[in-house]
């Protein structure tokens, strides 16, 4: 077998980056699944459209949410909170398909993290200009279980901080596929996305799609 043929075999296969202790970025380790994902995602907007929450303060979000599992984020003048129900129907949240779980949790797994059961599946839709400021996932229960984070669509700057909100955040570029996985150490830290660069994906067009799993309860 030849280097060059070596080199294309390497090219396909998803690489694992360690960012910090807990923390790892595997490149395009959902992009064999892609198209059982967008269909997926396709039928949970259906039932759950995208919305656009807004904050205990009163704020829209520039990004539009929406969930699946057994549990729900929501955020609005109450405040954040996980619900088992959509607050705008009052129906159940749809199902997390099983593409989802499996592939969440074979990430979590090459993340350092076996057994992870995620409830709750968090899903954000960025579009162009839109971003994420720097905030702690802490509504969960426990901090035991990592979250795991998937990127379709177009690219975007994960910025991914310290304990504190002033340390400084490392910036990541995300690409269509890529999943990050952090906890232990690193579970609390402070991360986000910086808006959103105009482009058009062959699959999703102008905009980037996160699913973030999480064990709520």
């Amino acid at each position: 077998m030849t280097a060059d043929l070596f080199e294309g075999v390497a090219a396909v296969l998803p690489s694992r980056e360690v960012m910090a202790e807990g923390a790892v970025l595997l490149r395009g380790f959902a992009r064999p699944s892609e198209s059982e994902l967008i269909a997926a995602l396709r039928d949970i907007e259906g039932w759950a459209p995208f919305r656009h929450m807004v904050t205990p303060g009163g704020h829209s979000m520039s990004v539009a949410m929406t969930n699946c599992g057994g549990l729900g984020w929501v955020t609005d003048r109450g405040g954040y909170r996980y619900d088992a129900n959509d607050p705008e129907t009052a129906k159940p949240w749809p199902a997390m398909p099983a593409a989802f779980r499996q592939l969440a949790v074979q990430a979590a797994a090459q993340g350092g993290f076996p057994g992870f059961s995620p409830d709750a599946c968090l899903i954000n839709r960025y579009e162009p200009g839109a971003r994420m400021s720097l905030h702690q996932d802490k509504d969960e229960d426990d901090f035991t279980a990592p979250i795991v984070s998937m990127s379709l669509g177009l690219p975007a700057i994960f910025l991914f901080g310290g304990l504190k909100r002033a340390d400084k955040p490392r910036r990541f570029r995300l690409e269509h596929g890529d999943v990050v996985v952090w906890g232990g150490p690193t579970r609390l830290v402070f991360h986000g996305v910086a808006p959103l660069a105009d482009g058009k994906h062959a699959l999703l067009g102008r905009q980037r799609i996160n699913l973030t799993f999480r064990k709520a309860r």
